[in-house]
């Protein structure tokens, strides 16, 4: 199973774009936006995929609230299932306890992270709008048996080339 993992889009819709055409493009199944999604736009778009996907408000998405109906929008920390593995969600990096989730992804501080700690597997994918670093960014995490496989996707602003890092870490079912 992969999964596409991107965060702060803010208000730059085609770098969004971009980064969620690359996640479908590299096999992604499911789409989780770890918030600062800014734009309706931008959940438009995760929509029209026709892929399964999340977001979690960030905390410049007050005003989205209005389209929660709409569209897969939660609060967080929001805990979910994906093929019995146990996911908590969140924007604010502030519930990073691994007791209740095999992997967290969340965003806000505009850097990729990536750990493994007690089992549970750690996400920030990193800036998708390229404000705070010239760069764009996300992540696609590909889910085995065994193991976890992240790749880290970065492309210099007015470039076209992705860059990638890869890391595996070994899979240990909590619980």
């Amino acid at each position: 199973m992969k999964i596409g993992i991107l965060s702060d889009t803010h208000t730059k819709t085609g770098r969004a774009k971009k980064v969620i055409d690359l996640l479908i493009e590299n096999g992604a199944e499911y789409l989780i936006h770890a918030g600062d999604i800014c734009e309706v736009e931008v959940l438009e778009y995760m929509a029209a995929s026709e892929l399964p996907y999340i977001a979690v408000y960030g905390n410049n998405d007050a005003h989205m609230v209005q389209h929660h109906r709409r569209f897969n929008l939660v609060q967080e920390p929001h805990l979910f299932k994906i093929e019995n593995i146990k996911f908590k969600l969140m924007h604010l990096p502030y519930y990073l306890s691994p007791d209740d989730a095999d992997i967290i992804v969340f965003g806000h501080t505009h850097m990729f992270e990536c750990d493994f700690k007690a089992g549970t597997l750690f996400i920030n994918p990193g800036e998708a709008c390229g404000r705070n670093k010239p760069i764009s960014e996300c992540v696609l995490l590909e889910i085995k048996a065994e193991y976890y496989t992240i790749t880290s996707f970065n492309r210099e602003l007015k470039t076209k080339v992705w860059k990638t890092h890869n890391m595996n870490f070994e899979r240990i079912t909590n619980g």
